[in-house]
């Protein structure tokens, strides 16, 4: 059994994979031996790993861009630190020496008959961090699919390695319900043919994709893709061959699929590209077609977009929310933040449009919103002024807040 131990130092940072392309094995042999090593300081993207939900060894630090997946429960009890940034800062602040890059952890494909492996379905963040970083320890999984668009590396650049078989782990997901799908026919309804979709995952996303099963020639370009955007392909409806750049191809940096997909992804048109091309501000302005569609939690009266923090707590990040957004409304189509008007369940039904967010972290600026969409309609915001953005935003709140937003409004004025 590998030693991982033998490869960290005192004072070490390490970083590793996120998601579905997490080095889970490898990465619970770190949190074993750390507290004999640390103090170590660890850089996480998405993880589903329970032994990252809490009571972490004391000796070890995690840092990640949000409190996504389990991390959520670290930040609620404190044991998170929050690095804000873009998500196209990331390659940059590897490349300085601002993230922990000592070593990196990799989950990676088989290596092929010349004796090169690939990093499968997560691209992304972990190839812009390969270059910077002193010793790469890999999990040679025989279920991580080889893909194309990124890096491939000899066996000779590890400094040691594991080999698994087994399936890649993937999060419990729910069905869209039916806010959702209404939410995704009125997303779906300001979206021309031939554009250039920019989405990430999850039940919302997920009937947004649904609902654009009418489109023809859709382009593709995101972060990330899900099994939606597969389905989009075999329906003809993604081809990619209005794209001003990259034609016919899904370009993305990791997947969060089904297990089955995985299997297939070498039919799909898919490169899989580093963060420094996906949400390269420069490679997303000739995109001039691109409309990014993202979620928030909350929603002010100017515009803000607020889609880090809750009650205190990081359940989300700005992620590449602002790359994405700010090219859509500047260089390519449009920029939409889609989200249910109410959150909570029953009597605590709270309105997410509010008069000024309560988290007080503003993730996306009100002048890279070009439309608000509810289940209650479009809040076109592009061209209005401050007083009308405020109006239409009331309007696609839910009905039992409309009259306290209208006094809110009237306060501030």
């Amino acid at each position: 059994m590998l030693d991982v131990g033998a490869f960290l130092n005192p004072g070490d940072g390490i970083w590793w994979g996120q998601g579905s392309a997490e080095p889970e094995q490898l990465v619970n042999q770190v949190l074993d031996v750390v507290d004999e090593v640390g103090p170590i300081r660890a850089f996480s993207g998405l993880t589903w790993n329970p032994r990252l939900s809490g009571d972490l060894p004391e000796k070890l630090t995690v840092l990640s861009y949000g409190g996504l997946g389990q991390l959520r429960r670290l930040s609620r009890s404190g044991q998170l630190d929050v690095v804000p940034c873009h998500y196209s800062a990331l390659p940059r602040m590897f490349a300085k020496g601002q993230l922990p890059c000592d070593v990196g952890l990799l989950q990676v494909s088989p290596p092929d008959a010349d004796g090169f492996v690939t990093l499968g379905i997560g691209v992304e963040y972990v190839a812009d961090a390969i270059p910077h970083t002193r010793t790469l320890i890999a999990e040679i999984n025989q279920q991580m699919p080889a893909t194309v668009g990124g890096p491939k590396l000899p066996l000779s650049a590890f400094a040691a390695f594991i080999e698994t078989d087994h399936p890649l782990v993937v999060a419990e997901g729910r069905s869209a319900d039916d806010v959702e799908h209404r939410i995704a026919k009125h997303v779906a309804s300001i979206i021309d043919d031939g554009a250039t979709i920019q989405i990430g995952v999850g039940s919302l996303p997920g009937a947004v994709l649904e609902g654009l099963s009418g489109h023809q020639d859709l382009g593709f370009h995101s972060g990330m893709i899900a099994d939606g955007v597969l389905s989009l392909v075999d329906k003809g409806v993604i081809t990619g061959a209005r794209k001003e750049i990259d034609p016919g191809l899904v370009v993305t940096g990791a997947a969060f699929c089904e297990r089955e997909a995985y299997a297939r992804l070498h039919d799909y048109p898919i490169e899989f590209r580093p963060a420094s091309y996906t949400h390269s501000p420069s490679v997303l302005s000739e995109l001039r077609s691109l409309v990014s569609i993202n979620s928030a939690i909350e929603v002010d009266l100017l515009g803000q977009v607020g889609a880090e923090m809750a009650r205190g707590v990081h359940i989300g990040a700005v992620g590449g929310q602002v790359d994405f957004s700010r090219a859509a409304s500047l260089t390519g189509s449009r920029s939409i933040i889609a989200l249910r008007s109410t959150n909570g369940s029953g009597d605590t039904k709270q309105s997410t449009i509010v008069p000024t967010l309560k988290s007080g972290v503003v993730t996306t600026a009100r002048v890279d919103v070009d439309a608000v969409v509810t289940e209650h309609g479009v809040a076109m915001l592009a061209g209005c002024t401050v007083a009308e953005r405020a109006l239409r935003l009331i309007e696609v709140a839910a009905p039992e807040h409309r009259e306290d937003l209208e006094r809110a409004l009237a306060d501030q004025e």
